[in-house]
């Protein structure tokens, strides 16, 4: 699949407007015309273009003042201004403005041709740079999607056949199970949406800047508004759009983001202009929206759209025969990172990660492996080597009398509390046996951190 560029060109003189016309749509382009400010501002307030070719002497307008007013609604879009009355001046004005470059007729076509080229080859390079300043600000380590199990052999088998279409997956699992990954290795295998793979943590954006942060906002959209912005799904375009636990999202939100995932299209906030999301829309939660559907903090419909492709990663203690491919796989990539010739791991050390129960799942093993290597000072991880790590052993699959939290059951009816009493007893509880390390707690309940902070500042615990 290939994505068509939208070109915008404003000329009073029709034969420029056909010619040009014609030149790019025989090259593929998509084109609109107009012979006026006024028909200019009426397309442009409507569609996203990417490159605007600008008369600037118009029956009914200064070209100039036009620019001015579409670079203050543009987010990305590139403009050649275009005269038979230009002159040094006003060239540099416009390109001080914000012009791509300068053109004056008369022209030949083969030099228009050029200079579209050249100005979406900026647009790419633009969006190329913002999405790798995105990358350098929120990427963790690369961490391969790996395992021998059925389940995860299965899993990677639909997710072949999935790379061969432009459906929307969504993905779910307990925390730590990899879902980010997996949704990493899906966008690696695509064959149509090859461009960026953008993440966007759903339970981290504040409600009031969902928005903005997703869609983008023109100049001017609210107070604070000083510079237009690109959003994710436009950091995204040609590529995957990652929504990471979309069970956070508000109820009033979910609304605008059905409209992205049912049409494939969206407008800026402060914009009336309808851009088309030319994305693969991959969702994953820890959550289970049907439970969240029935209950109404979910919408059905968005539910069912998102639900095209579901691919459930199994817990870990359900697939341990991953956990030697995965251990020592973390070994040698934290050995190489922390330069220590550390090889393998004791016999005693893999029976005791085979008699745990994982509550943290992959992400979990990860960050022990990792602890083991900075603490280690042999060639092999051993058991001592647990201990001082801080692995506790006591959470195993079979129960353990002296590490169940107890759950306080009422003798007569008097002592009887509410649930959500008994929920803040059980947290609280859960909280002082991991020493109130809220990420590991959150991993252990099976919650996002999210939820767990917000119960906390329910029960005003900060």
């Amino acid at each position: 699949m290939s994505f068509k560029a939208k070109v915008l060109v404003v000329d009073d003189e029709l034969p420029i407007r056909e010619s040009l016309s014609h030149t790019f749509q025989k090259e593929g382009y998509l084109v609109d015309v107009a012979g006026s400010a006024t028909e200019a501002r009426k397309l442009y307030s409507q569609y996203e273009y990417d490159v605007v070719f600008l008369d600037l002497k118009l029956p009914d307008g200064n070209g100039l003042d036009l620019l001015q007013e579409f670079l203050e609604q543009s987010l990305d879009t590139q403009f050649i201004v275009i005269s038979a009355y230009g002159n040094i001046e006003t060239a540099v004005k416009a390109l001080k403005m914000g012009a791509f470059d300068f053109l004056e007729k008369p022209f030949d076509l083969f030099t228009a041709k050029h200079t579209l080229e050249q100005a979406l080859e900026k647009k790419k390079l633009l969006l190329e740079n913002l999405y790798l300043k995105l990358s350098l600000t929120e990427r963790d380590e690369r961490i391969p999607f790996i395992g021998k199990s059925q389940a995860i052999k299965q899993i990677l088998e639909k997710v072949r056949m999935i790379a061969q279409t432009d459906t929307t997956v969504l993905i779910t699992g307990e925390s730590g199970t990899g879902k980010g990954l997996l949704a990493k290795k899906l966008h690696e295998l695509d064959t149509i949406y090859k461009g960026p793979f953008v993440c966007v943590d759903c339970s981290c954006i504040v409600p009031t800047l969902f928005e903005s942060e997703l869609f983008g906002h023109v100049k001017g959209a609210f107070t604070g508004a000083f510079t237009s912005k690109v959003g994710k799904i436009e950091l995204a375009q040609g590529g995957t759009l990652f929504l990471d636990e979309i069970g956070n999202i508000p109820l009033d939100l979910q609304a605008k983001l059905l409209k992205v995932v049912e049409e494939k299209e969206f407008s800026p906030v402060g914009s009336l202009k309808i851009v088309k999301a030319k994305v693969r829309i991959v969702a994953a939660t820890n959550k289970d929206l049907k439970e969240e559907v029935k209950k109404g903090t979910f919408r059905e419909d968005l539910f069912y759209r998102l639900n095209v492709v579901h691919l459930h990663l199994p817990p870990l203690r359900e697939r341990k025969e991953d956990i030697p491919l995965l251990a020592q796989y973390f070994l040698n990539y934290f050995s190489k990172k922390h330069q220590k010739p550390i090889k393998g791991f004791a016999p005693r050390v893999m029976e005791l990660f085979f008699s745990y129960d994982w509550p943290g799942n992959v992400r979990e093993l990860k960050h022990l492996v990792e602890r083991l290597v900075i603490f280690s000072k042999d060639k092999e991880i051993t058991e001592k080597d647990l201990y001082f790590a801080g692995f506790e052993l006591s959470k195993r699959d079979e129960p353990m009398e002296e590490t169940a939290i107890p759950i306080p059951v009422p003798k007569d009816k008097a002592k009887i509390l509410p649930l959500e009493e008994v929920e803040k007893i059980y947290i609280l509880k859960v909280l002082d046996l991991l020493k109130w390390n809220k990420s590991l707690t959150a991993q252990v309940l099976g919650i996002d951190r999210k939820t767990l902070r917000d119960k906390l500042k329910k029960w005003k615990f900060s």
